[in-house]
């Protein structure tokens, strides 16, 4: 949508309508006097209640000159409308922000910042209410359109999150080598056919084929350029608390392990393996033997639950890896789906994200270390969660305990080995 230069000016020209907004940044000094937070969010939130649209940060509205955003400014521009965003519509959006220069009127190229809302499966609220964008103006949604436009949005949401099109992605962002793991060999004429069969692309409302969310989740080398909270923070700590002093002082290791999500869950079984406590015991009669701080397998397990049941439409989260001296901690943004409960977890199972879960059923485990009990990464006979707690108990004595935080994220506790 309005993706090149020519396309962006002629748009200018034209000016104002239901799928294009053009805002002037006004400052004074370094501070921002204009737009303001709440009138951001509730130009965004009306085009994702609409058809979706584009904003144009540095362009007059009414004499459509390119006025530009000066240098050291972009950076507080682009912190205003992230907090838009996130902090003044509910549930947040996570638009595609990015920045370009275009010519004013005497020639000289200006930076401005083009941002771009797509149709949402959701309805969104800001502080002016709920929105739609009728022309060039945003107006309140109508009691009996709003009770319409929920039940429309609740029904296209049956059709899963991770099976949504990305806007701007296209099939040339996912890498053969990657998809051709799910297709068994055969020789393919159409890859988009069989792509589409497998939840990795679908056609967007215009009829274009894209990569899916799962699609790039699987089949991207780079899903972050699209999905940018796709990833997982690991950090070890020293200590068994997060003190309040310089980052270098308690942490012994952090990472973002990014990529596609079997490298990432790979990535994040090599950390704890990495910065664990590892005992060495000598048998009286000869030999050693290494007791581990964590059992590998339930590790394993876990990451791949938090990666593979997360909830990928929440703005501004990801998974959480935190290590301490005697426990590891796992955060998986999102609520448990189906009525299920952090007491029903070893004896139910549902998929918030079908197809994802079913191409890392079908993805094989390269690292052989952890290929003991299965090859391939996703475990869909539902001894994932036993796994995890037997195994981890058996190592620590301690039963690994999960807990819901604000009803938004799942967050698992494993309690290492004590090293003595």
């Amino acid at each position: 949508m309005l993706y090149t230069r020519s396309e962006l000016l002629e748009k200018i020209r034209l000016g104002e309508d239901s799928f294009f907004e053009l805002k002037e940044v006004r400052f004074s000094g370094s501070k921002i006097r204009g737009p303001s937070q709440d009138d951001l969010a509730g130009e965004l939130a009306a085009f994702a209640n609409s058809g979706g649209g584009v904003l144009l940060m540095g362009v007059e509205d009414e004499s459509r000159e390119v006025v530009g955003i000066d240098l050291d400014k972009l950076d507080a521009v682009e912190v205003l409308l992230r907090q838009a965003c996130e902090d003044s519509v509910t549930p947040p959006l996570a638009p595609v922000i990015e920045r370009l220069t275009l010519p004013d009127a005497t020639g000289n190229e200006r930076p401005i910042i083009r941002v771009e809302v797509t149709r949402s499966l959701f309805v969104h609220q800001s502080p002016g209410g709920y929105l739609q964008r009728v022309g060039s103006s945003k107006r309140p949604i109508p009691p009996d359109q709003l009770a319409r436009l929920f039940q429309q949005r609740s029904q296209s949401r049956l059709i899963r999150f991770d099976e949504t099109p990305v806007p701007r992605a296209t099939l040339t962002d996912l890498d053969e080598r990657l998809w051709r793991r799910f297709t068994s060999g055969q020789d393919i004429d159409a890859p988009e056919i069989l792509l589409n069969k497998l939840a990795m692309v679908a056609c967007d409302e215009r009829d274009v084929w894209r990569p899916t969310i799962a699609g790039l989740l699987m089949g991207s080398r780079s899903p972050q350029q699209f999905l940018p909270d796709a990833f997982i923070q690991a950090v070890a700590y020293r200590g068994s608390d997060v003190l309040p002093v310089a980052e270098s002082a308690y942490q012994r290791d952090a990472q973002d392990i990014t990529g596609p999500l079997d490298q990432q869950i790979l990535d994040a079984c090599a950390f704890v393996r990495k910065n664990m406590n590892v005992a060495a015991y000598k048998h009286a009669q000869g030999g050693r033997e290494d007791l581990p701080q964590f059992d590998l397998r339930a590790v394993f397990e876990a990451v791949t639950n938090a990666v593979a049941h997360r909830d990928y439409s929440m703005a501004g989260t990801k998974v959480r890896l935190r290590l301490f001296d005697d426990r590891l901690e796992i955060y998986s943004p999102g609520m448990l789906v189906n009525t299920m409960t952090t007491e029903s977890l070893p004896f139910r199972q549902a998929a918030r994200n079908e197809a994802l879960t079913s191409l890392l059923a079908r993805c094989p485990i390269t690292d052989n270390r952890l290929t003991e009990h299965r090859n391939h990464i996703m475990d869909k006979r539902g001894e994932g969660v036993p796994t995890i707690l037997d195994a981890s108990k058996r190592l620590s004595g301690k039963r690994p305990e999960y807990r819901l935080n604000d009803d938004s994220e799942l967050m698992l506790t494993i309690y290492g080995a004590r090293m003595e």
